[in-house]
């Protein structure tokens, strides 16, 4: 297998993950195994132990003072409000829900470029925003859960503040990954992040009780932290190695599709004409952004 195939392999394995993601971190959630943000520490501390053993097998780097400030900048939006937020909105919205919301990631990036690195915006970039925005407005608003106990609107909101959080790390990231190794910066990422979120999820983290845990619970739990997590950051960067950017960005509208599928597979969710409504609706706004676009932001992380 040529390296183009390799990473166009990685690619799809990377939007798989984050798409089997939605269902098995709202199973664990909701069946009461872990609350939310003891799910973050659980999430932040197993990729951290990985990212960091993995880095005793590379080269060091040395690293400037003054990106340790960036570094911790980074993580508190790439992992404190991302995570907690995502996982928070996660279980009060559903699957299908929270991936379309997540579409809208390179619509942020393209708004956020515009005012801080003084990118363009054509009129037709400017109509997907319109666009995608008016999908989630529609999914937040009118979208239902087929669980009684949610909280919809509040869980998109929180997805899509998650999304902004994001979007706002992938431009502060640009530097720094053309600086540093990928791994050199995600395991610093995931160091930092684990003291941001620690203190706010540790109460809840003393609370689980293993002794209900079930074979899927372990499976569920070890999934998001291995694949979802670790697995995700150490694909991304061979895939964003060998192919255009706008091939990576492409692949993010994958997700909705797979987290969709499986989800209403594991009964975990439900089709109706609002939500395949409003998922078109931002996948064509999405696609008007992409349009003519030469550098594609990266794919999205809970």
């Amino acid at each position: 297998m040529n390296s183009r195939k390799t990473a166009l392999v990685a690619l799809f394995m990377v939007q798989l993950l984050y798409g089997l993601n939605y269902t098995f971190a709202k199973t664990a959630i909701n069946q009461g195994f872990v609350k939310p943000f003891a799910f973050v520490i659980l999430r932040v501390v197993g990729a951290a132990v990985l990212f960091w053993l993995l880095g005793l097998f590379l080269p060091k780097e040395k690293i400037e003072k003054r990106d340790f400030i960036r570094f911790l900048v980074a993580a508190v939006f790439g992992v404190f409000i991302n995570m907690m937020l995502f996982l928070k909105g996660l279980e009060l919205t559903s699957p299908i829900h929270a991936s379309s919301i997540m579409t809208i990631v390179p619509v942020i990036i393209l708004i956020l470029s515009h005012f801080i690195l003084k990118e363009s915006i054509t009129p037709t970039k400017l109509a997907g925003v319109i666009m995608a925005f008016a999908g989630a407005l529609v999914l937040t608003i009118y979208g239902k859960s087929i669980r009684a106990a949610d909280n919809v609107v509040l869980g998109n909101i929180f997805i899509f503040i998650n999304a902004v959080s994001y979007s706002i790390y992938v431009i502060l990231i640009k530097q720094l990954t053309a600086k540093y190794h990928p791994l050199t910066f995600i395991k610093w990422l995931f160091l930092f992040g684990t003291v941001l979120v620690f203190p706010f999820g540790y109460t809840d983290l003393k609370a689980i009780d293993l002794a209900t845990y079930t074979p899927y619970a372990y499976f569920s739990i070890g999934f998001v932290v291995i694949g979802a997590t670790f697995g995700t950051y150490l694909l991304n960067p061979l895939a964003l190695s060998k192919l255009k950017a706008s091939t990576v960005g492409a692949f993010i509208y994958l997700q909705p599709a797979i987290a969709g599928l499986f989800a209403v597979l594991m009964g975990a969710d439900s089709i109706d004409l609002i939500k395949l409504t409003a998922m078109l609706i931002i996948f064509t706004g999405v696609y008007l952004v992409s349009f003519q676009t030469k550098k594609a932001p990266l794919d999205s992380k809970t």
